[in-house]
């Protein structure tokens, strides 16, 4: 029998992260007014209206662009013993950010500020950004060598996550759900 579980989880911005977008998004709106309003007062300069006018469907665009790619979602597939996390931005683009086998890991359990990372891990950041939610597993990566996923798994994800688990890591788990 396969065991499957699949989740999608949104990120939620920091407060920079909204002030970043918020700035954009008007500098953005400004700056397509402003070309707008540049090419409306050149109508007399046929060559310098039509720039106006390009340019300004240009910052729109480019505007428009950066406030939908600021929507992102992670999605978690686990399938027998294989969890693979996709990035999906704006609900239109999709790329894989990682896959590895479960039973690769050498450490797993909820993720907090205090955690060891040294310094050549590569830390692949997959969650909602609600720090009670998050779990980490560490483990080795072809690609990427030493490398820590951080995510926000749900129930159903989790327990399947546990069965595929080395057994030193099943040990642990329990002895700190006993506490």
């Amino acid at each position: 029998m396969d065991n499957f579980a699949e989740q999608l989880v949104k990120k939620n911005l920091t407060a920079s992260e909204k002030t970043k977008h918020t700035v954009m998004t008007v500098a953005g709106i400004i700056g397509t007014l402003i070309l707008i309003l540049f090419g409306l007062l050149t109508l007399g300069r046929p060559i310098l209206s039509i720039i106006g006018f390009i340019l300004a469907v240009g910052a729109g665009y480019g505007t428009f662009n950066t406030i939908q790619s600021s929507y992102i979602e992670y999605e978690y597939a686990f399938t027998n013993g294989e969890l693979d996390v996709d990035k999906i931005i704006a609900k239109k683009k999709r790329k894989a950010l990682i896959s590895i086998e479960v039973n690769k890991f050498t450490d797993f359990g909820k993720y907090n500020d205090d955690i060891d990372e040294p310094e050549n891990m590569t830390v692949v950041m997959s969650s909602d950004n609600i720090a009670s939610h998050e779990y980490y597993a560490d483990f080795q990566h072809e690609d990427y060598g030493l490398t820590r996923l951080v995510f926000s798994p749900n129930e159903k994800i989790l327990d399947n996550i546990k069965r595929y688990l080395p057994t030193n890591l099943k040990v642990k788990l329990s002895k700190e759900e006993m506490i």
